[in-house]
């Protein structure tokens, strides 16, 4: 269950309200009325809350549910226990969702730390710079020559945003980020202690070491997107590093100098991506994928966690292993090497 000290509903919404929001068919209309104003898993559950129930593995959650209403899909619905309001849905968890942002609105867009509205008296903000009404900039946070913040955006505690940097409404950037040499779309989110625009780790072999390769690119991150807490976004060495539109990026995730990232992709933690690496629209990466330099990710591809990447990733396939390769060759490895390994332990014992 949330708790009520961080997180409280905007309201209460009936049975009835969540079906037409939703687009859900509530099974019985005679309980249209009944209240929603909490959110919780299936296995708990509670007094006014919403839970749902999706997949062949949670279909024997149903019959144990104590809840005021459950969102799930057709071939479940004869199987809540009387008193709940049964919402039929094809995408149960989609639908959940979306009544989570209504009633918690506050945990879904992350809002000012402080509570302070305009500009604190104890933020520094350069009189070059513009912040659009409706800003909001917090104690602490330190706005550079030449910044434009659009209004609505949120900067928190000790954010600094670099000369001349153009960020656009309705964002966010967490307490302790930074953010250079980057133009910023709407709607984006970053989170706490991420670093945008800072080098790319570029050097040369000189007489006397590693000698620096000036880095004069951009980041570019266009709407919607989000990036998670302590991840970095090198700026580019000459062309810029972009991020597509609704893309999301996890915490602990490293996208280096040059590389571009298309429209909703999913990256997740401790993702590590190379220089020049190109990501087509709508990919998946499970946490922990590396992928080396200059290398292609076709469109809707997904790689699966902990998998390395050495080749480039036709449009659509799904790759795993290290390194990677098709999964299906990757599963034929692995079922290989268990039969060898039970063929040799047999033998060991037969010795």
């Amino acid at each position: 269950m949330t708790d009520p000290v961080f997180f409280a509903p905007s309201r209460r919404y009936t049975a009835g309200e969540v079906a037409n929001l939703t687009g859900a068919s509530l099974l019985d209309s005679g309980q249209s009325d009944i209240a929603i104003e909490a959110l919780a898993p299936a296995n708990e559950g509670g007094n006014g809350a919403l839970v749902f129930v999706d997949g062949k593995r949670n279909f024997a959650l149903m019959q144990s549910l104590r809840a005021a209403a459950v969102l799930c899909p057709p071939d479940f619905a004869s199987k809540a226990p009387q008193g709940i309001a049964v919402l039929v849905h094809p995408r149960p968890q989609q639908a959940f969702a979306m009544v989570g942002r209504l009633l918690f609105p506050q945990a879904a867009t992350p809002g000012p730390m402080t509570g302070e509205t305009g500009v604190s008296p104890q933020a520094y903000v350069d009189a070059s710079a513009h912040v659009e009404a409706g800003a909001i900039i917090e104690a602490g946070a330190v706005i550079g020559p030449g910044v434009s913040v659009g209004g609505g955006t949120v900067i928190a505690p000790h954010a600094v945003i670099g000369r001349a940097c153009q960020i656009g409404r309705d964002c966010y950037v967490g307490p302790g980020a930074s953010v250079q040499y980057a133009l910023i779309g709407n709607r984006v989110i970053i989170h706490g202690g991420a670093r945008i625009g800072q080098d790319g780790f570029g050097f040369v072999a000189g007489a006397k070491g590693p000698e620096r390769v000036p880095q004069i690119g951009r980041v570019v991150i266009q709407d919607d997107v989000e990036i998670g807490s302590n991840s970095t976004v090198d700026r580019g060495a000459m062309s810029d590093t972009v991020i597509g539109q609704g893309t999301k990026i996890d915490n602990l995730v490293q996208i280096a100098h040059n590389v571009r990232i298309g429209r909703n992709c999913i990256i997740a933690g401790l993702s590590g991506i190379s220089g020049s690496v190109v990501v087509g629209d709508n990919v998946t990466m499970g946490g922990g994928v590396g992928l080396a330099d200059h290398l292609t990710i076709g469109p809707g591809a997904r790689l699966a966690a902990r998998s390395g990447f050495m080749s480039n990733v036709p449009a659509g396939e799904v790759w795993a292993g290290y390194p990677a390769q098709p999964m299906a060759e990757a599963m034929r490895e692995i079922a290989m090497l268990r039969r060898m390994a039970r063929t040799r332990k047999q033998g060991d014992g037969n010795g």
